[in-house]
C-alpha cells in the first residue's frame, strides 16, 4: 500500500463510516474478511467476526444503536500490504484500525484496538 492508496483508503473508510454507509464500509472488505475487536466481544461475545453478512449484521446493529457514531482522522500509517488509521471517536477515545490487505485491495483482516 503506498501512502497515496492509504490517505485514500482512509479518507473514504472514515467517509463512509460518518456517513453511516454499511454497504459503502463493506465494499472496502473480502467476502471472509475478518474483523477482531474487544467491542465486537462485549456486544456479541465474540471478539472474532467473519464473513461479510457477519460484519453486515454486527456494524448495522452497532450504527442503529449509536446514531451519534462519527470518527475524527488523525493520520494513516503505511505497512507492507496493511495500513493503519488513527481516529478519535464518538465517545473521545483514540482508536487504532489494522487493515490487511489481498491482492485485489480488499480488507481480509482488520483489528479495531482502543485505549
Amino acid at each position: 500500500v503506498s501512502g497515496t492508496a492509504a490517505e485514500a483508503f482512509a479518507a473514504q473508510w472514515i467517509e463512509a463510516w460518518n456517513s453511516h454507509n454499511v454497504e459503502e464500509i463493506l465494499s472496502h472488505y473480502d467476502d471472509d474478511a475478518v474483523f477482531l475487536s474487544p467491542v465486537a466481544a462485549q456486544r456479541v461475545g465474540n471478539g472474532r467476526v467473519v464473513g461479510k453478512q457477519a460484519l453486515r449484521n454486527y456494524w448495522s446493529a452497532g450504527l442503529s444503536a449509536q446514531p451519534e457514531l462519527k470518527f475524527d482522522f488523525d493520520k494513516v500509517l503505511v505497512g507492507f500490504q496493511a495500513l493503519t488509521i488513527l481516529y478519535r471517536n464518538h465517545r473521545n477515545q483514540s482508536v487504532a484500525e489494522i487493515f490487511e490487505f489481498n491482492d485485489s485491495g480488499k480488507v481480509v483482516r482488520a483489528y479495531a484496538c482502543y485505549v
